[in-house]
């Protein structure tokens, strides 16, 4: 009889990932970084135990909207106060903060649950095309290869 495998956090191996963004609509990239961030790419993923790589995605600047979503998408937060509702358009945030954009879109597809925030911590997003994570020789990865 054979036993699912099930790993443990410290048999768990992590590499690194490169992910230009330029041109890549955005839910597809937030889709393809969230399943790495987890691990589902791995033929060891666990639900219960982080197993995901770490993933640098760079020209977050050049990320594509689709359609209307730059004048339509709403992003909402609230300052806790009554009537301290903000919103900004995803045009005007990609303009902004780009990074911030490409954040808030992974986060949404990451799980919200301790080990979701843990996940997280494994992204890094920067707006150009530099970045520091030179010295752990991340791999490029192609998104549009892969759908």
């Amino acid at each position: 009889m054979r036993q699912t495998y099930m790993a443990k956090k410290n048999e768990v191996e992590r590499n690194w990932v490169l992910v230009d963004a330029t041109d890549v609509p955005l839910g597809r990239l937030s889709a393809v970084v969230a399943s790495i961030l987890r691990g589902k790419n791995k033929p060891t993923f666990t639900p219960h135990v982080d197993t995901g790589d770490f993933v640098v995605v760079i020209n977050a600047d050049k990320v594509a909207l689709t359609g209307n979503k730059a004048a339509d998408k709403m992003y909402y937060r609230h300052s806790g106060h009554p009537g301290g509702i903000k919103s900004i358009s995803a045009g005007d945030l990609r303009e902004k903060n780009s990074r911030k954009l490409v954040e808030l879109s992974v986060k949404g597809m990451l799980p919200d649950t301790r080990l979701g925030r843990k996940q997280f911590t494994k992204l890094f997003v920067y707006g150009g095309a530099e970045h520091k994570h030179a010295a752990q020789k991340p791999e490029a990865l192609d998104i549009n290869t892969l759908i």
